[in-house]
């Protein structure tokens, strides 16, 4: 079903006759490829559920559709304790909605939650207009919108993990257990208890399941993380990837293990500081494309004219951890191999990151002792000279310069960054790709996709939304 075939109607359901008969045979043929693209709310029972859900098929005239769970909520649906609607891939776009919208839902998605008129003055409008934009992009305001968001993630952590109520709660930003309790009452429509069929249990890592959309290339996901890969911060298995990270002032650690039969990752976390959970699981997601939807992409790419044989099915954009991080490799790998450029962005970890000698479980029946890093702050590459690096002088003090641009927090703007002495638009273009995720960058002045752009004459504006993942799939054909 192609993504424009979705029509909802003013309140957001997809229920208009043309959208409805669509959905129907979507919903009818269980496919997971539809799964996060919308919700089935069942009227005789008050439930909603994914489109995959193993329960009893109901009647057609007994279901109605929404785009989102949140619009399924606010008109009193409950979410199915089975198919679990807060464990769905995200929509891969608000659709209908435009990039303000886009940046205030992201935003309002954030755990812990944000004033909603600090998130209208960061993106420069009105809480009224905010307001306004929100009720009419999901059918409800901000504030329940934020409400609906933290019910969810709290849910999912009481169904998945093992953390005690009271780290849930504090984890999902309540002040109180009665304050779950509450909203677990109000928005599930039953208690934290019986949400929870198992026993509570001390729990040092996390467990959760993270999904997607099929098809999905692992394959090519994992050889492309494996040959950037960082020793000693990131380990790339047949099955999974892993990697230390900062978090504040601690290391964190997650590994996410591939499982092809439930199209997801089983998701592994090791964090101090419960607070940033939620912002490290959207994180991981980003990593590891978990919000593309392929069967849209497929088909911006063949419109591009590519010819569909030559597609790799289920491409995803692998990104990095952070702007900053995407920019130091780019910027070091700049005229040199993939090979050259890891091994000096491995001298940059093991010399200015934070290390850590901890006991690693790589494998189920074998503990490793090692000593692990995360990568550098900003201060730290700043405030260094930079001699151990195998470089030209002027490669370093761009990098020193990409640097002092992110101290304190900071984010820069795109002409800040083009204006470092030796940061050219390529450098800044596959900053904007991996590192803010951007799904719309062709990187055309790029050797390789020029090369590949001759011997499949493309028209890459065709292929907006999705030019970056049009610039993936020429680095690919050129490998084969």
């Amino acid at each position: 079903m192609p993504d424009n075939q979705f029509v909802p109607d003013e309140s957001g359901s997809g229920n208009s006759t043309l959208a409805k008969s669509m959905l129907a045979k979507a919903r009818l043929s269980r496919d997971p490829r539809f799964d996060g693209r919308f919700f089935v709310a069942v009227k005789t029972t008050g439930i909603f559920c994914r489109p995959i859900c193993p329960a009893r098929l109901p009647k057609e005239e007994n279901v109605t559709y929404f785009q989102h769970a949140t619009q399924a909520m606010a008109q009193g649906y409950r979410p199915c304790f089975r198919c679990r609607p807060d464990s769905a891939p995200r929509s891969a776009a608000w659709k209908g909605v435009g990039a303000t919208i886009n940046r205030a839902l992201s935003l309002l998605s954030v755990i812990p939650i944000e004033r909603v008129a600090d998130i209208a003055a960061r993106l420069g409008i009105s809480e009224r207009y905010l307001n306004k934009l929100v009720v009419n992009a999901v059918g409800i305001p901000p504030k329940q919108f934020q409400n609906m968001q933290r019910a969810l993630f709290a849910k999912q952590l009481i169904q998945q993990t093992h953390l005690s109520m009271t780290d849930i709660a504090i984890t999902a930003g309540y002040q109180s257990l009665r304050q779950l309790q509450r909203a677990i009452e109000q928005y599930c429509a039953t208690s934290p208890t019986q949400l929870r069929k198992k026993e509570p249990v001390q729990q040092k890592t996390i467990s959760l399941f993270l999904s997607y959309r099929p098809p999905y290339n692992w394959p090519y996901v994992r050889d492309f993380l494996a040959t950037r890969a960082i020793e000693g911060m990131e380990r790339v298995t047949q099955e999974s990837y892993e990697r230390y990270f900062s978090c504040k002032e601690n290391i964190g650690f997650f590994k996410a293990v591939h499982d092809d039969v439930r199209h997801g990752f089983k998701l592994f976390i090791d964090l101090s500081d419960l607070s940033s959970l939620h912002t490290t699981i959207e994180n991981i997601k980003q990593v590891l494309d978990l919000h593309a939807d392929p069967l849209l992409i497929e088909q911006s790419l063949v419109q591009s004219g590519l010819p569909p044989e030559k597609l790799t099915p289920g491409l995803r954009l692998p990104s990095a951890w952070s702007v900053f991080e995407s920019g130091c490799r780019a910027i070091v790998g700049q005229q040199v191999s993939v090979k050259a450029a890891i091994g000096q962005v491995t001298l940059l970890v093991h010399q200015l990151g934070k290390k850590v000698s901890t006991v690693t479980p790589y494998k189920s029946d074998k503990r490793h002792t090692s000593e692990c890093y995360s990568f550098p702050t900003p201060e730290d590459v700043a405030e260094n000279n930079l001699e151990f690096l195998r470089m030209p002088q002027a490669r370093k003090e761009a990098v020193r310069d990409f640097a002092r641009l992110f101290v304190n927090g900071n984010t820069p703007k795109h002409e800040d960054i083009l204006a470092i002495k030796g940061v050219g638009p390529w450098t800044l273009d596959y900053l904007k790709m991996r590192g803010e995720r951007n799904p719309d960058i062709y990187l055309g002045g790029d050797l390789i996709v020029r090369k590949m752009a001759q011997q499949y004459p493309i028209a890459p504006e065709k292929a907006a939304p999705w030019r970056s993942y049009l610039t993936l799939q020429l680095w690919q054909l050129s490998s084969q």
